[in-house]
């Protein structure tokens, strides 16, 4: 993680506040409905990584999931879903990571990732996020990923952001993740703008 990217990203969530973002979504229901499709059993282990102060650990928390892990670079963004989590909040586990270089204590069934990814914008920092994906994934573990889509913004809180289908996606994973299913999306931000973007599930070689 460099410096510049945590200075970048404490300052963003503290002057925009977990709901100023436009990034986001009082009820993340494109996420939900392709987490849902997967049918994944309460014992899964998830991570939503860039997940900050999304509400989708809330609803995950809900549908009895147990074993949830929040990464992101921002400590800021995730104390905001601690206290509005409450006691709740104590049933998650909270890495303050960079995806490029991220570690996790235990292999994953899915990563999840709204929105992180496309702020990647060279080939070895992408590459570095495959590594980590990769090292975190169960055989026959799932990927739900978002990004903008190649008709979405070209940047986004003041930074250049890279824009995706799902065979530019396919390009940069790599032959061990087949693609489930992909779907364009239009979020309206809380100012009302709308913004395309990619969904897209894979899947990585191997029995679960």
């Amino acid at each position: 993680m460099s410096h510049a990217d945590l200075e970048h990203w404490e300052r963003a969530w503290k002057e925009k506040g977990p709901e100023g973002g436009s990034w986001f979504e009082a009820k993340p229901a494109k996420s939900l409905e392709l987490i849902d499709a997967l049918g994944l059993g309460s014992s899964a282990a998830i991570v939503d990584v860039g997940g900050g102060a999304s509400t989708l650990v809330d609803h995950l928390l809900l549908r009895g999931f147990e074993n949830v892990s929040i990464v992101d670079l921002s400590a800021h963004a995730m104390n905001a879903a601690r206290e509005r989590l409450g006691e709740r909040g104590s049933r998650v586990r909270w890495i303050e990571a960079d995806a490029r270089d991220l570690r996790l204590p235990e292999p994953v069934d899915l990563w999840h990732d709204r929105a992180a990814f496309h702020f990647l914008t060279v080939d070895a920092d992408q590459q570095a996020y495959v590594r980590s994906l990769r090292a975190a994934l169960r055989p026959g573990g799932h990927v739900v990923l978002a990004t903008f889509a190649l008709d979405g913004p070209s940047r986004c809180s003041g930074l250049d952001v890279a824009r995706h289908s799902a065979a530019t996606l396919g390009a940069i994973l790599g032959p061990p993740f087949r693609l489930l299913r992909s779907a364009d999306h239009t979020h309206i931000t809380p100012e009302g703008a709308p913004q395309r973007f990619t969904y897209t599930v894979w899947q990585v070689a191997g029995a679960p």
